[in-house]
Parts: structure tokens; C-alpha cells; sequence
């Protein structure tokens, strides 16, 4: 006879208690007896969980509201300052992280360098990092509800194994256990662009759309996907390499080892290195293409055109492939002005099915130095709100 999952009182309450607090967030101030209705819970149920809220200090009462002629019911709203996470973007020689409340404002930020990039060494600078942040705060570290890293590469989430480096060359490291043996806190880490999509469904953008994709452009070229409201990552945490889809196989090599992929053309790098090329060797950096293409220069306008043009007909690809709500363009590489975006939109609309294109808005989001790590700490953020349904469903492989 087959083993039918069962449900149990423990796991009811967790599914419930996710929808109150997820009700919260998006609607309070807001009182149980709007609560229940919305939620479709019992007024027993709902005075039961929020009254667990409250003692766990994620839920506090608020004013009151208006009266129908009866006693004014009291508003409950979520409380940014119930805990604390902290979200750190781990790069090739330096790490940022920030210490945000619950709606990842930030607090403190801070970062440190590595000595160098043994695996020992990144895990006792990122020790440093994390308490350094808990002394800045001012917190005790029992109010810090978890620690979010997110890095490029491979990273299986579910295990927290990092599966593969593109920066330090580790293979199928245990990076969570090894933070966790030395912290003593909730550790979770993802891909980087994960943890940035992750930070537009909870907190930014993304957050009314079930479907939409978040793109970066900058120092590589990166995706991550939320299709019906769940973040997508493959099998193996692999999910959403973008920057390496092969558009030219006889192109320029990338660093995957392959030819022709979509980020040897549109990285920082490979823009920079086409500039000096086709402009002169005196192009310092991609500021000064940008600029130059700002100010009139006919090369430096050509080359940010076609790279906006080469990233349009791709994005036309997912949106062929996916129909996503919205497209949210993310990374340092928004700096890249109008001649870029123009060229880009141009190719979008020159190359996406006419049904489609209706439908799918494009947005260019606004980049701040502390967006990596508020995105890693969001990946914190949204386990709290996580149903335990979800969770489960996060580590089917």
C-alpha cells in the first residue's frame, strides 16, 4: 500500500503560522478579525499564533483602528526590530556584509579582505565579519535569527555545499557546516544572484509577481528565476548561468573554459577589453566608456549599442521561453546608460513573440554598494516567512 504523507498538528500550525505572519507583513497594520477572514482561519487559531508572535517579539500591537460603532480593534504589525540577520557577499578577495533589521534595512555594514584565499583563511575572515557586525549592532547575538552568504558559483542550498568556485577553485566544500562549526547561528548560502532575487520576491521589485526574473550585468553576467513563486535552482544549485550560453562558438574564450559564451561578450572585462580594441588602449575602465559614450564618442556609443543589442535578443529568448511577468536588471553594469538600455529594449521588442511582449515589463533597478549583502541577508528573511510545505519543497533535487 503506498505511504501517503500525512499531516501532523505540528505542521498544520507551521503552514498557518506562515500565512499570518506572510498577511501581516503584506497588509498591517491589520487586526485579527481581518486576519481570520483573509486567511480563512478560525478567530481561535488566529488569536492563538499571533499570540505566539507577539511573545516572540516578530508581531507587536499597534494603534488602534477605526470603530464601526463598537470597541476599536487593535492592529497588529510586524516588528522590523523582532531580529536581526546578517547577509555577506563573499568575492574573490574581500568580502561585505550588513546587519539588517527584518525588512533588511541596514544597520551596520562593514568588510574585510583576505589574507589570502585558502579555504581556512575566508572562513575565519568571515567569522570576523559576522562578529564584528553583532559588536557594531549593539545586539546579542540570541537575537540574530541567522547569517546569509551568497557567492558566485555552484551552490547546492539545501546541503550548503558549494559545489564549485569560480573564484577560489574549491570543489564540493561544506561551506555552511564549516561557518556554522564556528558561529553557532543559522547559516544559509546561495548563489549570489540567487540571494539578489531572493531580496527583490521578499523586499523589492519582484514582490506582487509570482513570475519574473532578475538579470545582473557587471563583473560576469548572472540570473536567478522565480516561476509561480518559488525560486528556481536545478538540481544541483546550477540553475541560471545566463552569462554562459554560447551565442557565437567561435566568439572569444571565457573563463568556463568554453568560446563564445554570452559574458565573454557583455563582463566588464570583455567590454573593456573590446573598447581598448576598437577605441584605443587608453580607455581606463568601463567609467570611461560610459562616459565617453556619454559625451558624444561615436566608438564608445557603438560599442555599448551592440553589447545592449547582443543582451536584448537574449532576454527576448527567456521571455520567449518562460513569459515572465516582469524582468528586473540588476548588478553594477546598470550604470551603463542610455545608448546600452535603448539598444537593449530596441532588441526585446524586435525579437520577443508578439503575444508575449504585451505583457512582460522591464524594469532597471537602482544599485546601492550594500545590495549584494541585503540580499544575502534576505535569504534569512525569507526562511522566516517560509512555510514549512516550502521548505520541504526547496530540497527536491
Amino acid at each position: 500500500m503506498p505511504n501517503y504523507p500525512r499531516g501532523n498538528r505540528d505542521l498544520m500550525r507551521g503552514i498557518n503560522r506562515a500565512i499570518l505572519l506572510n498577511a501581516i507583513k503584506t497588509n498591517g497594520p491589520i487586526s485579527r478579525v481581518v486576519l481570520a477572514h483573509l486567511s480563512g482561519l478560525s478567530p481561535a487559531t488566529v488569536t492563538a499564533i499571533t499570540g505566539d508572535l507577539i511573545d516572540e517579539n516578530l508581531v507587536f500591537e499597534k494603534e488602534t483602528g477605526d470603530s464601526s460603532g463598537g470597541r476599536r480593534p487593535i492592529l497588529l504589525a510586524l516588528n522590523p526590530r523582532g531580529g536581526f540577520v546578517i547577509g555577506v557577499k563573499l568575492m574573490e578577495d574581500h568580502a561585505v556584509g550588513a546587519l539588517t533589521d527584518l525588512n533588511a534595512a541596514v544597520l551596520y555594514k562593514d568588510s574585510i579582505i583576505f589574507p589570502d584565499g585558502s579555504l581556512d583563511s575566508v572562513i575565519s575572515a568571515l567569522v570576523s565579519l559576522v562578529n564584528t557586525l553583532i559588536y557594531q549592532g549593539g545586539i546579542h547575538k540570541k537575537q540574530l535569527l541567522g547569517v546569509g552568504i551568497g557567492l558566485a558559483g555552484v551552490v547546492d542550498s539545501s546541503s550548503g555545499m558549494l559545489r564549485q568556485s569560480p573564484f577560489f577553485g574549491w570543489k564540493d566544500t561544506p561551506l555552511r557546516d564549516l561557518l556554522h562549526a564556528r558561529l553557532h547561528v543559522p547559516i544559509h548560502i546561495d548563489n549570489d544572484v540567487n540571494t539578489l532575487t531572493l531580496g527583490e520576491k521578499w523586499l523589492g521589485a519582484g514582490l506582487p509577481e509570482d513570475n519574473f526574473v532578475v538579470i545582473t550585468v557587471g563583473r560576469g553576467i548572472g540570473m536567478g528565476m522565480v516561476i509561480n513563486g518559488q525560486i528556481v535552482r536545478g538540481k544541483s544549485g546550477g540553475a541560471g548561468e545566463f552569462g554562459h550560453i554560447v551565442v557565437d562558438p567561435d566568439g572569444p574564450p571565457c573563463e568556463c573554459g568554453k568560446r563564445g559564451c554570452l559574458e565573454a561578450f557583455l563582463s566588464d572585462k570583455a567590454l573593456l577589453a573590446t573598447a581598448r580594441k576598437e577605441i584605443g588602449q587608453d580607455v581606463l575602465d568601463i567609467d570611461d566608456l560610459i562616459g565617453r559614450a556619454s559625451a558624444g564618442n561615436p566608438a564608445a556609443h557603438r560599442v555599448l549599442t551592440r553589447a545592449g543589442t547582443l543582451l536584448g535578443r537574449q532576454i527576448a529568448n527567456l521571455i520567449n521561453i518562460l513569459d515572465p511577468k516582469l524582468i528586473v536588471i540588476s548588478g553594477e553594469g546598470v550604470r551603463m546608460g542610455e545608448a546600452f538600455f535603448s539598444a537593449l529594449r530596441v532588441a526585446v521588442e524586435q525579437n520577443v513573440m508578439p503575444g508575449l511582449a504585451k505583457d512582460s515589463e522591464i524594469r532597471i533597478a537602482a544599485w546601492e554598494d550594500d545590495v549584494w549583502a541585503r540580499g544575502a541577508a534576505s535569504v534569512v528573511i525569507g526562511e522566516l516567512f517560509n512555510s514549512p510545505i516550502q521548505k520541504e519543497e526547496a530540497t527536491i533535487k
